[in-house]
């Protein structure tokens, strides 16, 4: 037996597959394809086989017909001659008297990405749009949108559109939801599908008749309809609030929505709704499945933003459990300080207490500062935790409680006293430069309260030439010249020290300019000094600018069940802006790429047309890469920090597939690709980028020379990299590319 992706593999297969004694035998017949379909799932190329497996496809076994129509469109673009004979297969299989396989052939049918296709598929569809079994009617519907899609710019055809709204009717549930999903897509430039009166009170009708996926679809689209009355609204509610109860999350939520959103003019009646679901958004946010538990918090914050003790009394609901990722954590943390009140902040703060001491340096970091949060109403229970917490001694712990202190003595002056009693001794444990920086800070604003704060930051300044944060030298001045004013005998001969390094050997012009403006406000007299450097020390009023104002419910809603409250309002505007941009690049790359490499849009015998499904192996790839010479080197311009899954999906786009690529930030960053023509040339590449330049080197290597086909897909990654150099933020350039899947 030959190995695992060898040739010899692909030949005795369609040995056996042309075996007429094995052809005979239906069952040992029907493995030998399944086998087929199992290497192909594999990522074996097994595309020179599509002849046989069409003619496997002429038999009354179901599940055959199945795994041959799976095969047919997964290479029916690599094959498009040999794929013309199987729609003829397929438009026969469209009159079989079998529903199931009537069905199955106008699916397959219709998943075919190849040109010319809608011709051969609009008869069929139609004819589905028509036949009496319900099965068939579903697969119909769905390819009307399929057709539509595969017309690109076409104009739509409105006796399609009139029959998909008449089809809303049908008695069958899925048929009608299958309706409104075509039409959204077909209508997607005029807005999408209407919903008027008499369409939403039949869709209202049928929603016990749908599964919840059913139901979660139709309550999407009747957020659409804007009732004419206040009694034709509550109808509305009424009929609908069964669905509150719905065991199924998508139902809960989407539900939730459209009430929301319909007694937009009454915040009685959505406070009302809010209380009802607080039973399933609490097993939404407890769930065991993480991605659900997170988007569950992700609204309840949202809830919270509105009616802030809204989940008061299941506070313990949001504790943490050990196994949970830290994003849960986060969200469920500030979910507990939004909930603090007078009876709870003990428990709050001894749970969050325990989260201090975790493992994670981010999640005990973010434990400390979401109890600095709290301490601005309860600030003596908390100002005690965390001068204990500087009693582990730990670098992370100690930097995160100074952090918070610092914005603590700033809004609540009273704490001030404690925290300074609690400074000495923190400079031995803080390594990270925002520690270094809010304890530099604390000292020069608070030194007066401090004894020893002047020779704290005479350690500092000891150690300035071997500090490479520019923030914290910047703050050391700072710091300096403020205590100077306030205890100028014992910092007189460190601040001169400081300045004359600053001014003299400092090489960042920053930090120098700051030290230059420093001592020539000294040379104008101490009174001048105070009046610009030592300003207030505390603002109590920003306490209240700090904290978020109650929203109002009318201002999320729209929002609610979609992605907006996981990624906040303006990354997601941000992402959709840039997912234009980008996406309009990259689809012109991959049209420009297209028109290169068919032979029916130029005479260019030396274009490149590369196979959208090649197969390489790592082990095969490297072989390849030792014995071969570098064919061709280019240096192209790059000005961003590479995103590997942007690059990956604009590679694709043009049918170039990535085998091995270094994770983002790595240095240096490397990328090897692979692509193989139709005539079977093989292109190997390397895409470098070295540390401190702004440019990407390109290194492309071929099997089976030809001077032409290299300089062609040298031109086509170079085509690429430059239009993802060019876009505004590469991050979203994945975004763009998975409209983009489909081969052209």
């Amino acid at each position: 037996m030959p190995y695992y992706g060898s040739e010899d593999t692909v030949k005795e297969l369609r040995r056996a597959l042309a075996n007429p004694g094995l052809q005979a035998d239906k069952l040992r017949y029907r493995n030998l394809v399944l086998k087929v379909i199992r290497y192909m799932s594999q990522g074996l190329d097994v595309s020179a086989l599509f002849m046989e497996m069409v003619k496997a496809s002429a038999t009354v076994d179901v599940v055959q017909k199945k795994l041959v129509y799976l095969y047919m469109c997964t290479y029916a673009a690599l094959k498009p001659n040999l794929a013309l004979l199987a729609i003829n297969t397929l438009r026969k299989d469209n009159t079989d008297p079998n529903p199931m396989v009537r069905g199955l052939a106008l699916r397959s049918m219709c998943s075919l990405r190849m040109p010319g296709i809608s011709e051969y598929i609009q008869q069929p569809v139609l004819n589905g749009l028509r036949d009496k079994a319900s099965y068939v009617r579903r697969a119909a519907v769905l390819g009307c949108a399929k057709m539509q899609t595969l017309q690109g710019d076409a104009e739509v055809d409105g006796a399609m559109v009139n029959e998909l709204y008449a089809m809303l009717r049908d008695p069958d549930p899925i048929v009608m939801v299958n309706c409104l999903r075509a039409l959204e897509e077909i209508l997607k430039r005029e807005g999408g599908v209407v919903i008027n009166k008499p369409i939403a009170h039949h869709l209202l009708n049928r929603m016990k008749d749908l599964d919840h996926w059913g139901q979660s679809e139709v309550l999407t689209f009747l957020v659409r309809y804007k009732p004419r009355s206040e009694d034709e609204m509550f109808a509305i509610l009424n009929i609908l609030d069964g669905f509150l109860k719905s065991s199924q999350p998508n139902v809960v939520m989407a539900t939730t929505k459209l009430f929301l959103l319909l007694a937009e003019n009454f915040p009685n009646v959505q406070m009302d709704v809010l209380e009802r679901i607080k039973g399933p958004l609490l097993t939404i946010c407890t769930s065991e499945c993480y991605e659900l538990c997170f988007l569950g918090l992700c609204h309840a914050r949202e809830i919270l933003s509105s009616s802030p003790g809204h989940f008061s009394g299941h506070y313990k609901k949001f504790y943490c459990t050990y196994s949970e990722p830290n994003y849960i954590k986060y969200q469920k943390m500030e979910i507990l300080r939004d909930l603090v009140n007078d009876e709870n902040v003990q428990q709050i703060l001894e749970e969050l207490q325990t989260y201090c001491t975790d493992v994670s340096v981010e999640l005990a970091q973010m434990a400390i500062l979401n109890i600095g949060r709290i301490a601005r109403m309860y600030s003596e229970k908390c100002v005690v935790i965390l001068k204990g917490l500087l009693g582990l001694k730990q670098g992370h712990v100690t930097s995160a409680v100074i952090q918070t202190f610092c914005d603590l003595v700033w809004l609540c002056p009273q704490c001030t006293e404690t925290v300074c009693e609690a400074l000495p001794g923190c400079e031995e444990y803080i390594k990270d430069s925002e520690g270094k920086q809010a304890l530099i800070w604390l000292l020069g604003v608070h030194g007066m309260q401090v004894p020893n704060a002047p020779y704290v930051l005479e350690g500092f300044v000891d150690n300035v030439k071997m500090e490479t944060s520019a923030i914290v030298k910047l703050e050391l001045l700072t710091a300096m010249v403020r205590l100077f004013v306030t205890r100028p005998a014992e910092c007189q001969d460190i601040l001169g020290r400081l300045l004359h390094y600053a001014i003299e050997e400092e090489l960042d012009m920053v930090v120098r300019d700051r030290g230059l403006l420093y001592y020539r406000l000294l040379q104008q007299g101490v009174e001048q000094v105070k009046q610009i450097v030592c300003g207030p020390r505390s603002d109590p009023s920003l306490g209240v600018i700090s904290g978020q104002a109650n929203e109002a419910v009318n201002g999320w809603a729209k929002d609610f069940n979609t992605l907006i409250p996981v990624y906040g309002q303006e990354h997601w505007n941000r992402m959709m802006a840039q997912k234009e941009s980008s996406f309009g690049n990259l689809q012109l790359l991959a049209i420009n790429s297209e028109m290169a490499s068919n032979p029916e849009h130029g005479e260019d015998s030396g274009s490149v047309r590369l196979e959208s499904s090649a197969q390489l192996s790592p082990e095969q790839f490297e072989e390849y890469w030792t014995c071969l010479e570098d064919a061709k080197v280019v240096t192209v311009d790059w000005h961003k920090n590479p995103c590997p899954e942007a690059i990956q999906a604009a590679f694709q786009t043009v049918h170039i597939q990535s085998l091995a690529i270094s994770r983002a930030g790595a240095h240096p960053w490397k990328a090897y690709l692979f692509a193989r023509n139709e005539t079977g040339s093989l292109f190997l590449t390397e895409l470098f980028i070295d540390t401190g330049r702004k440019s990407l080197q390109i290194t492309v290597k071929q099997k089976n020379t030809s001077e032409e086909l290299l300089n062609s897909f040298t031109a086509v990654v170079g085509s690429v990299i430059q239009t993802l150099d060019e876009t505004k933020d590469l991050e979203n350039a994945l975004l763009a590319t998975q409209e983009q899947h489909c081969p052209h």
